[in-house]
């Protein structure tokens, strides 16, 4: 496993984003594991981010596109911490686009802030975890209303490797169902890897009970 994921991976349970125990997830399942991208909430933690979506971008999907698209509200930090980190450390221009809840019909009027989307464009969407890919179903067409431009891909931090509206994971149904790519930054079976009764900072996070829970999470829900 590459060096910046193990970082990541320890990034995630440093910032009290990754966690262990007993959750209850969008959908209803019940999960030993949440990611809340909601616990990134300083900058230096955006700092970070932003850098290690910028490695999982250019090695998954070059940085042949234009516009990075995060829908709102969680897309809307992640495009501005990646597409910053993008120019810090790639040298590369790219715009951040992303959508409003609500259009807004005075001042800087219309659906998106940020850069605006024009034909020609290359789109990447950035969003934090998918579990269902609901977002992207919602997403797909206000971007596609802008103009003809192309939808390159998919990145998010985790790949959750549960099933989505079938029997596949999200991120495959998504792939297979638009016909682009998907990415994340780690799976959670090298999160697995990383942390299983290995210490980190004094603290074993998933430890023999908990790697029982989770490969019993994955025998119910696993993607096929």
């Amino acid at each position: 496993m590459e060096q910046y994921k193990q970082e990541f991976i320890e990034f995630m349970v440093d910032s009290n984003v990754l966690k262990f125990g007993d959750f209850v997830t969008k959908s209803g399942r019940k999960t030993p594991f949440f990611v809340n991208t909601g616990f990134y909430r300083t900058g230096a933690q955006l700092n970070k981010l932003g850098r290690y979506y910028a490695k999982a971008i250019k090695d998954n999907f070059g940085l042949d596109f234009n516009i990075l698209f995060g829908p709102a509200y969680k897309g809307i930090p992640l495009t501005v911490a990646a597409t910053t980190a993008i120019y810090t450390e790639y040298g590369k221009e790219i715009g951040y686009c992303s959508n409003r809840k609500e259009v807004k019909d005075h001042g800087d009027k219309g659906i998106l802030l940020g850069s605006p989307i024009q034909d020609g464009n290359k789109v990447l969407i950035i969003e934090d975890v998918t579990t269902a890919g609901t977002s992207i179903e919602e997403t797909l067409p206000i971007i596609k209303a802008q103009g003809d431009v192309e939808v390159c891909g998919l990145v998010v931090s985790v790949d959750r490797m549960e099933r989505g509206q079938g029997e596949k994971s999200a991120l495959s149904e998504i792939s297979e169902k638009y016909g682009f790519k998907t990415a994340a930054i780690v799976t959670m079976a090298e999160v697995v890897e990383h942390l299983y009764n290995k210490p980190y900072n004094g603290k074993v996070y998933i430890d023999d009970e908990i790697k029982a829970r989770i490969d019993a999470y994955y025998k119910e829900y696993g993607a096929k």
